[in-house]
């Protein structure tokens, strides 16, 4: 189609892709008037377009996005297409998650692509889109839906754009810039699209990129942190937007990309504001341009006269494909109430949010079909003229995210796609003649043709010289020939005259001779003749000989194959009555068969009918269990809601009363009976009215289990703990672990395979209810020192640690210390729990902060301190029998060396190596007195091994001992404190120390500290020789240190020094 008939095709409104008219070839006539009418001109990438005909005007008036280019030598394919919009959403961060307020406003529903976003709890807006990604879709699905028919068709020869739009800290960079380093299946659709583009072509295409940002309307060079501020520039006669200062690289690989674009990435402006810590402060765009050639390319060229003709008629001109392909990842929106901006985090707010504003008034300009678009309000909108209503194939994703706190922000992306979606361009493909490759051709053939005139220019004067000098020696030699031939000549004229006379006479005897040829040649004729006529004989003879030979080998072959099919024949005969004989035997035996076949069906007819019938009672028999299973459920439901009614009222009854202190180191606080022993002791009258009423509720619970087990069997109960229903695993358990709260029940369970059904399900379930239940059943079997080994040799231990580390559920973690607590009251397993990871999973219980779970913790540390405290006091005499004893062996010690109560085992507390001693020093003075007095416990009976004396000194815990034996609640403990304190070497000389120091500064009793008036009460308590409460040694010391502590020392007196603090 030539230039009137486009012109004709616009003004009549006809695409230009439903022409097909015929084009016309021109002549040389023809071309030198195209080529008089408009010069070589050089285009952005310095290739010579050659005008092949009047160029095109674009339509006049102001076109905004709608630019046309107006080249004669690009061949266009013009089709209208929308822009396609993609949304996705955000994942939930870390702020929504931590949100306390937080809402969803948005419900995606990709299979009808539609997106509702909720205005209130009443009313939401519906909108469409071209493609809905959910916050799971993966990367590769939105480069496919989005991205990868863009490429495509810039690989076709259309410019494409791909860009992303929304809120700040919504995810465009990591939709479109994401390098997938860590993994692969994270690369952003930059990454995807080189990849793809660079497998496509091939290696005489090239493919070149330019990376540059728009920073507070900037254009500046990513690959080329120094080039700032370039300008844009638009071609007056195509419209083509260019930008010609930054640089464009030449992409070799997808390595290469990776690297250029981490290196732009890493000259792009960020910032960390309150909406994003890594917000993208510019427009960044990637511009990637592809050349591609129309047709193959000949090879070499064989002659030029054939060639010239060939171009100036218009055939066989190479043509090329130049697409373009935008990627752009828009800065993100953002309010500065929001973001926190200021100072230049302000500014460039402002900026960004002008660009946006500027493109989003072009969109909606192009979506109404204004005549007037402002393109030129932004230089956002001038890079992005060709993408919204010009020759580019666009698709546009919007980010948006889920929390209702942004829901302003969300409506408005949601809106600006709903308005890009009316956006028409007129895609078209952009195709040119390479005249530049046809230039190098040409000029390949004129450097050819040349080389070759001067190859034969040479080869004739070369030609020239030899043939001048051969005549020059021909002329030498004809003069002395002529001088010779002179004298030869008249030699020859005499002899001459004598070979005449010789001659006449030859010229006779030749005329007979003749005659006698004449005649022998006659005779030689007539034999020749005769030969030839033989020869062709000889040689039909020999054909025929040959021929007979070939027949009679072949008659020869055909002899022997008729021998062997003979053969064949006969043995096919034999073997075809063999068959017959055998073909009645077979069917005499196949008939036999078949009889016994039929009987046989017979009587698998009358096994299938006996089967139906006992199916069918085998299914009335099932369809009465089930419904017997479901009673049984119903039974245990009740029951359950039964026990826990009971529970909450024992939890109530164990608040109002108080615990008993008596027996405060052996208390255990999993058996249900114990604490129903220790409430009943102290309560009051009413509390027992109450109290009777809760026992006969558990008890009656407790008959009603009794009762099911009976009449089921605690086997077939321990069989539902394997059931593949997990309802019934959950009441199966609380079954077993109500009848492991009686010791009648406990051997029962355990030989019957109930202890192994239970630790399969600590290692196997999931399920919180049966982890909790199950840890409550073994610490109800735990209170049995054979059971103890018996779990902690299966492994129970570890299992009960593994739960307590892969759940948070405070119940199950109370009853997990609880069992381990139980197993921590026997002194065999301590080896065991240690390498099984128990104790330390006992103090990491302890974080979860609840009460009842520290509470455990601290009775089974007190459990573990006090077996290690019995091994060191078995098999030694106990110290101060009586104050007699005391008293003489004080003064002859004076105070300061102290025997300590060692026994045979000595080592250090297996509980410090994981820092139980540090978690009892920071909970010690913030858990309920029940707990307290556990870790008091725990204090005094680790404080009794000498071996961690060293460790109460240097963690200050030796003060927290002194503490407690003064401000324990229980006197037993307060004493069983002071004790220790007197009876260990290392506390002893501390308290010496730490006496003669603060002594020798403080000048009245006020100053003095804690353990001074520790160390008085427990020199009274002794009665050796001191002076006003203070040993005769420690007096003499001090007495020198100065008069103010010797005048406190004479001040002093005995009943002053006993008084605590």
């Amino acid at each position: 189609m030539n230039a009137a008939q486009m012109r004709d095709a616009q003004m009549h409104g006809t695409p230009y892709h439903m022409m097909h008219l015929p084009q016309k070839r021109k002549n040389a006539a023809q071309m030198n008037a195209v080529q008089m009418r408009g010069t070589p001109k050089s285009g952005v990438d310095g290739r010579l377009h050659l005008p092949l005909e009047t160029p095109i005007e674009p339509p006049s008036g102001n076109t905004g996005f709608r630019h046309h280019v107006a080249n004669s030598d690009w061949q266009t394919t013009m089709e209208s297409e929308r822009v396609r919009v993609a949304v996705r959403l955000r994942p939930k961060n870390a702020e929504d998650m931590s949100d306390v307020d937080y809402g969803e406003c948005v419900e995606l529903k990709p299979e009808l692509k539609m997106l509702k976003l909720r205005k209130n709890n009443w009313t939401c807006d519906s909108y469409r889109f071209d493609e809905v990604f959910t916050e799971s879709a993966s990367q590769k699905r939105v480069y496919e839906a989005v991205a990868k028919p863009v490429v495509e068709s810039v690989m076709d020869g259309y410019n494409g754009t791909v860009m992303a739009y929304g809120q700040t800290g919504t995810g465009k960079t990591y939709t479109l810039g994401r390098l997938g380093k860590e993994d692969a299946s994270e690369r952003g659709i930059m990454v995807r699209a080189l990849e793809d583009i660079l497998s496509g072509t091939s290696t005489s295409d090239t493919v070149e990129v330019s990376y540059l940002q728009l920073y507070m309307e900037s254009v500046q060079d990513l690959l080329a942190p120094e080039k700032t501020n370039i300008a844009i520039v638009e071609d007056a006669k195509t419209g083509e937007i260019s930008v010609p200062g930054v640089d464009i690289v030449k992409i070799r690989s997808v390595d290469h990309f990776l690297q250029l674009l981490q290196t732009g990435e890493a000259n792009r402006y960020a910032a960390n504001t309150k909406m994003n810590t890594e917000s993208s402060r510019s427009h960044a765009i990637l511009m990637v341009n592809i050349r591609r050639s129309g047709h193959e390319k000949e090879e070499r060229v064989i002659d030029l006269e054939q060639e010239i003709p060939t171009c100036r008629n218009g055939r066989n001109v190479p043509t090329i494909r130049k697409s373009k392909l935008l990627i752009v990842d828009l800065a993100g929106s953002e309010r500065i109430d929001k973001s926190g901006s200021e100072g230049h985090l302000l500014e460039e707010a402002k900026f960004i949010n002008l660009s946006l504003s500027s493109l989003g008034k072009c969109i909606n300009a192009l979506a109404e079909n204004s005549p007037h678009i402002p393109t030129r309000d932004s230089k956002l909108t001038r890079l992005l003229r060709d993408s919204f209503g010009g020759s580019a194939r666009t698709s546009l994703i919007i980010t948006i995210g889920p929390s209702s706190r942004h829901h302003a922000e969300t409506a408005s992306t949601i809106m600006f796609g709903q308005r890009a979606m009316k956006v028409v361009n007129s895609v078209k493909v952009k195709e040119e003649f390479d005249y530049e490759s046809l230039c190098r051709k040409l000029e390949t053939q004129v450097n050819h043709l040349s080389a070759e005139v001067d190859r034969q220019q040479k080869l004739r004067e070369n030609e020239k010289n030899e043939t001048n000098k051969l005549l020059q020696e021909y002329e030498n030699s004809s003069a002395e020939a002529e001088k010779h031939f002179a004298t030869r000549s008249e030699l020859l004229q005499k002899e001459n005259y004598q070979l005449k006379s010789d001659m006449e006479k030859l010229l006779q005897e030749l005329d007979s001779q003749k005659n006698c040829n004449k005649l022998l040649l006659d005779e030689i004729a007539r034999l020749e003749v005769s030969a030839n006529h033989s020869k062709i004989l000889e040689e039909e003879k020999a054909c025929l000989e040959m021929e007979l030979n070939n027949i009679q080998k072949d008659l020869k072959w055909h002899k022997d194959q008729n021998n062997v099919v003979q053969n064949e024949i006969a043995c096919l005969q034999m073997n075809l009555k063999q068959n017959k004989i055998n073909g009645g035997k077979e069917i005499d035996e196949l008939q036999l068969r078949l009889q016994e076949m039929q009987q046989l069906h017979e009587a698998t007819a009358n096994e299938l009918r006996v089967l139906s019938i006992n199916y069918k009672n085998l299914d009335s028999e099932k369809e009465t269990i089930k419904y017997e299973l479901d009673a049984v459920r119903k039974t245990l439901q009740i029951e359950e809601r039964r026990r826990k009614d009971a529970e909450a009222e024992l939890n109530n009854i164990i608040k109002a009363v108080p615990e008993s202190e008596d027996g405060f180191e052996e208390k255990t606080s999993c058996m249900l009976e114990n604490t129903i022993k220790r409430s009943s002791a102290l309560s009051n009258a009413q509390t027992s009215l109450k109290y009777s009423r809760s026992r006969e509720t558990v008890l009656s619970q407790r008959n009603t289990v009794t009762k099911i087990c009976e009449e089921v069997g605690i086997q077939k109960i321990l069989s539902l703990l394997e059931s593949g229903d997990v309802d019934v695993q959950v009441h199966a358990v609380k079954v077993v672990a109500n009848l492991a709260a009686e010791d009648i029940n406990q051997e029962k369970i355990v030989q019957d395979g109930g202890l192994d059904a239970l630790l399969m399900l600590l290692e196997s379930s999931h399920n919180t209810t049966i982890l909790r239940v199950a840890s409550g059943a073994i610490a109800n079997l735990a209170m049995n020192e054979m059971n103890q080994c018996l779990i902690t040799n299966k492994g129970g231990a570890k299992l009960l640690a593994n739960v307590a580390s892969k759940t948070d559920d405070p119940q199950t973690l109370r009853m997990v210390a609880g069992a381990i607590a139980n197993l921590c009251g026997n002194e065999k397993l301590h080896p065991s729990l240690k390498e099984d990871g128990a104790v330390k999973s006992l103090l990491g219980m302890a974080r979860s902060g609840n009460s009842d779970v520290i509470a455990q913790v601290a009775r089974g540390l007190a459990n573990f301190s006090k077996c290690e405290s019995r091994k060191i006091m078995q098999g030694t005499n106990k110290l101060f029998v009586n104050n007699s004893v005391n008293l003489a062996f004080l003064k002859k010690l004076n105070l300061n060396n102290l025997h300590s109560c060692t026994g045979h085992w000595k080592s250090r507390s297996l509980l410090m190596e994981d820092g139980a001693l540090s978690w009892l020093v920071a909970n010690l003075n913030t858990c309920s007195a029940s707990t307290r007095r556990h870790m008091e416990l725990t204090f005094c009976h680790l404080a009794q091994n000498e071996e961690n004396a060293g460790d109460f000194i240097t963690s200050g815990c030796l003060k927290e001992l002194i503490g407690i034996s003064n401000r324990s609640e229980r006197e037993d403990i307060r004493n069983l404190a002071k004790k220790i304190l007197r009876s260990i070497p290392l506390f002893r000389a501390e308290l010496d120390t730490s006496q003669e120091f603060h002594l020798a500064r403080c000048a009245s009793p006020s100053c003095r500290p804690l353990w001074c008036c520790t160390f008085e009460s427990l020199s009274s308590r002794t009665g050796g020789h001191h002076r006003n409460g203070v040993s005769s040694g420690t007096y003499l010391r001090l007495s020198e240190k100065s008069s103010s502590s010797r005048a406190w020392l004479r001040t002093a007196t005995p009943a002053r020094a006993c008084r605590g603090v």
